[in-house]
């Protein structure tokens, strides 16, 4: 016994000898920077502060009280849930259709699809916001041109309030469909075909199949693809950036709580504020995160 007892200790010494690499790495690139975030977010900290920090005054939550009252911060707050309400549910859709015609025995050359599907993932954001602005364009955008055929009116798609932000959504959906269709792909394929065929022959539809087969056995693909791509969409941020200009316009109508804190930090050099606005964020993104596993755990129930 006494044997055993000295083998289990020498071996977790040799396993703590082994990470301690990885989480010397993760304590100072990842605990260390978030302590001084949150650290920050109790100071006035800004540019005059950076030459000599003792300028920097500890003035505890006033940071959050004023993004309390800021209709600018709401605003931006609105604009991030409506694009993860929207476009969320959009790109998941897509890529569940997308993944379950892949999937058919019917389709030929699927592969090369899948790499069609997947390419925008892995285009640049600067090049799809280039031809999206082409497509967008008010007087010779393609949409535009495809809508005046059916006698509808032109949109200025980026310079209407209303029609910034599901323009930015549909940009979106169509760049980051492709990596949830992977996994969707994957799910769909350890799904037994037994299954199908038995219910086949006890005379059950598509329908039928899709929902009683294959949505109770993707649950689990279901949680992971909308938890990845509800905390990716709370991050909003490239896509104004880069087809707003970086403004958020027009009247603040695509500003995303990730653009505000950029803005706040190193437009206005507010580093103190853009450090409290970061915890705001990661505070929704738990709570939205937490809300949609236990609705997750509530329908398997």
């Amino acid at each position: 016994m006494r044997g055993l007892s000295t083998w289990r200790a020498r071996e977790a010494k040799a396993g703590l000898l082994l990470v301690a690499p990885g989480l010397l790495l993760l304590s100072v690139f990842l605990a260390l920077p978030v302590v001084a975030s949150l650290l920050l977010s109790l100071t006035d900290f800004d540019l005059y502060a950076v030459g000599d920090p003792s300028a920097a005054r500890v003035v505890g939550l006033r940071n959050y009280a004023r993004l309390l009252h800021d209709p600018v911060f709401w605003k931006a707050l609105g604009n991030t849930f409506f694009f993860v309400l929207v476009g969320g549910p959009l790109t998941v859709s897509l890529s569940l259709g997308a993944a379950l015609l892949l999937n058919h025995k019917l389709v030929r050359f699927a592969g090369l699809f899948r790499t069609i599907y997947f390419a925008p993932v892995v285009t640049t954001l600067v090049a799809v916001a280039a031809v999206w602005k082409y497509l967008y364009h008010p007087r010779f955008g393609l949409l535009n041109a495809a809508l005046g055929l059916l006698g509808i009116p032109a949109i200025d798609w980026l310079g209407d309030p209303h029609w910034a932000m599901p323009a930015i959504v549909l940009m979106a959906a169509w760049k980051n469909f492709g990596a949830s269709m992977i996994i969707f792909v994957a799910g769909l394929k350890a799904i037994p075909e037994s299954l199908h065929e038995a219910a086949r022959i006890d005379g059950a539809g598509a329908l039928q199949r899709f929902r009683l087969i294959t949505v109770p056995l993707l649950a689990p693909t279901f949680l992971f693809v909308g938890l990845t791509t509800t905390i990716g969409y709370f991050q909003l941020f490239a896509e104004p950036y880069v087809m707003s200009g970086g403004d958020g316009g027009p009247m603040n109508a695509t500003l995303s709580v990730a653009l505000f804190m950029y803005k706040q930090g190193f437009r206005w050099w507010s580093i103190g504020s853009a450090a409290a606005i970061a915890f705001v964020l990661f505070a929704v993104i738990l709570g939205a995160t937490l809300l949609q596993r236990r609705l997750q755990k509530g329908s398997e129930a």
